[in-house]
């Protein structure tokens, strides 16, 4: 952190290890507008592949103003994903045992799977707005580039074992996210978005 009023780093709240279900919470201050006070749900976490789902960063677009030949799927909103390939479009969903393909991503959720089942599963009423959520482009980072983002206090790790759709879709997610890790996150949680205007 650039700016910490605190007696503390965000590198010694952390005692979680970077895999696949974490949450990146970002820290406070963080200027990359990208990624600005974002919660990144890791989809995956290995030496070949870093990458995730900001989970608070919704678009002013539904699914099927997106894609023209798509199900009606009433108000089932598009985020943005991340800055990587954002003319693709992912989702994340519950219902991983009856998509074919479906990643598992935590207890609850899982990511991807067959498109044209889901398609499916939304015409014939088998899967509905609240159990999905689309995304234009990911977050993807480098092995290494995320390890030293961790290690120069970009984000503060959580877990997201038992996140719900629910928890998700809370419009104040990144607050949320810090208070339930108890009151040393808590109070970065209070910091205003630009220090400055304190």
């Amino acid at each position: 952190m650039d700016i910490n009023p605190l007696d503390y780093t965000v590198s010694e709240l952390n005692k979680l290890k970077l895999k696949k279900g974490r949450l990146l919470i970002a820290e406070p201050f963080m200027d990359d507008p990208n990624f600005k006070r974002s919660v990144v749900l890791l989809t995956e976490y290995n030496k070949e592949n870093c990458f995730g789902f900001i989970l608070n960063r919704p678009l002013d677009i539904t699914v099927n103003d997106v894609i023209v030949d798509f199900p009606e799927f009433k108000d089932a909103a598009i985020y943005m994903g991340g800055p990587v390939e954002i003319d693709n479009l992912f989702y994340m969903h519950t219902q991983g045992e009856y998509i074919e393909g479906s990643q598992q991503i935590s207890e609850n959720l899982y990511w991807a799977g067959n498109f044209d089942q889901l398609k499916k599963m939304i015409i014939n009423h088998e899967i509905f707005p609240h159990e999905v959520r689309f995304f234009l482009g990911y977050s993807g980072w480098d092995y290494q580039q995320l390890n030293n983002e961790i290690e120069h206090d970009s984000w503060i790790i959580s877990d997201a074992k038992n996140m719900t759709m629910e928890d998700i879709d809370h419009p104040e997610l990144w607050h949320n996210s810090l208070k339930k890790m108890g009151p040393q996150y808590a109070l970065l949680s209070n910091f205003p978005v630009d220090p400055n205007l304190n």
